[in-house]
Formats: C-alpha cells, sequence, structure tokens
C-alpha cells in the first residue's frame, strides 16, 4: 500500500499543483500519472484526486471526491506573542502550535521585545508545512506584526488573556477557559510585557493569568497556551 500524499493549494479545482508542490511530488517523491494523491485547501476541505499529467515541471490532477472535514475544536483560538530573539525558537513554536491546532497568530512588538522584524513568508511556509504533516484542514492565519499597544484596542470577540509573571497569585489560565468562548492569549517577550503594558492591556479587557509556577521561556509559555486553548476547546 502507497503511503498517501498530502498537497497544499489555494486553488484546488484548477486542476494543477502550485510550482514548489509540483516540484516535490514529482522531483522528491517520484510521482507518476495514475497515482493518487490528496490535496488540502487550508479552508477545511480534503480533496482525492490522481495525478493525469507528470511532467518536468507541471503535475496535473483530477479531483475524485471532495471531503469536507469537521473543525477539531470548538470556536477560534488566537496565540498573539512577542517574537523571540532567535527566531529558530519562533519558527519552533509555529510549527509545533500548528501540529496541536489553532486559529490565529499574531506578533508583537512590545517594549522589551528584542526582535522587531520577522519574515512573514518563512513563518508561512513553516505554517503549511505543519498543516500538512499534521494532516490539518485548516492553515492558521497569520498577521503581520503589530505595536502592542494598537493590537491590544482591536476589536476582539470573547475572552482575552495577558500571561505575565509580576504577580504570583494570578488565576491560571486553564482554570478561567471557558469552551464555548473565542479565546486570545498573549505572551510577552524573553524580559516579560512592561508593568506599563500589563495595566493598559487589563485596561482594554484582558484578564491577567498564570501558566504555572514555572518560569517558561517565550516559545515555550505560548506553546503551553495554545495547548490549553486546544484542550479547553475540544
Amino acid at each position: 500500500m502507497k503511503e498517501v500524499r498530502y498537497f497544499y493549494t489555494l486553488e484546488p479545482m484548477n486542476g494543477a499543483l502550485p510550482d514548489d508542490e509540483a516540484a516535490h511530488a514529482l522531483r522528491v517523491l517520484r510521482l507518476v500519472e495514475g497515482d493518487e494523491i490528496f490535496l488540502m485547501d487550508g479552508k477545511g476541505t480534503f480533496y482525492r484526486a490522481e495525478i493525469t499529467e507528470a511532467t518536468k515541471k507541471h503535475c496535473g490532477y483530477r479531483i475524485e471526491e471532495t471531503m469536507p472535514q469537521t473543525p477539531q475544536w470548538k470556536g477560534h483560538l488566537h496565540l498573539a506573542m512577542a517574537p523571540t530573539k532567535n527566531i529558530d525558537r519562533t519558527e519552533w513554536f509555529a510549527e509545533k502550535a500548528t501540529e496541536i491546532g489553532f486559529d490565529e497568530l499574531t506578533f508583537l512588538d512590545c517594549q522589551f521585545s528584542e526582535r522587531r522584524v520577522v519574515k512573514e513568508e518563512r513563518i508561512e511556509k513553516i505554517l503549511v508545512s505543519a498543516m500538512k504533516q499534521s494532516r490539518k484542514a485548516y492553515l492558521p492565519c497569520l498577521n503581520p506584526m503589530m505595536p502592542f499597544r494598537e493590537f491590544i484596542k482591536r476589536p476582539i470577540v470573547g475572552q482575552k488573556f495577558i500571561c505575565h509573571c509580576y504577580d504570583d497569585n494570578l488565576p491560571l489560565l486553564k482554570d478561567q477557559l471557558l469552551s464555548d468562548e473565542d479565546a486570545l492569549v498573549m505572551i510577552g517577550p524573553e524580559g516579560d510585557f512592561s508593568i506599563e503594558e500589563v495595566k493598559a492591556a487589563e485596561a482594554a479587557g484582558f484578564q491577567s493569568v498564570s501558566l504555572g509556577k514555572s518560569r517558561l521561556r517565550t516559545e515555550t509559555a505560548a506553546l503551553v497556551a495554545v495547548h490549553l486553548m486546544q484542550l479547553a476547546h475540544l
């Protein structure tokens, strides 16, 4: 039995894989005419297809079956974080969070941020790769980096949380999440949010919460937050 192969395309009905996916299918996997593949549009649908043309740079297919997927969790899960100085750690988070499952990722430019530029195209590729590897039907939405104070003023539906380490007696995020409401969690940079940012977030309706007693790196804290949101909304 051949291994099932998944490919990502924004336009599954056009009958041909995007150039990068075609190159992977033909040059790396050495697929040929007649082979079965599965497509994903990142919007909730898989497609079973058969390769009808396999040339050096072109991989055509015919869709045999449309397969709508049921969401694996309830509501909309949004993680906003300050990217780490070492971008590898942020990329690791993006991959693992997609494997777990969430809906939206925003990078924050905070007072103590050590990185203020992120190559969105690179992160997008990591999200797509992780979506395919974990066979998720939905591709997380990636937003451009946004100044912290601008972000907290945006209208947001559902619960809003800010995680920080200024108070040892904060309620735990896991105990505050409601399964029937959308959720947004903010994670600060390695130096944490500033006290002024925490106060501004609280004034904007965010609830201060803790992820537990352990001191976590930014990318670890962000992954824990995604996992807690996902578990609460299963």
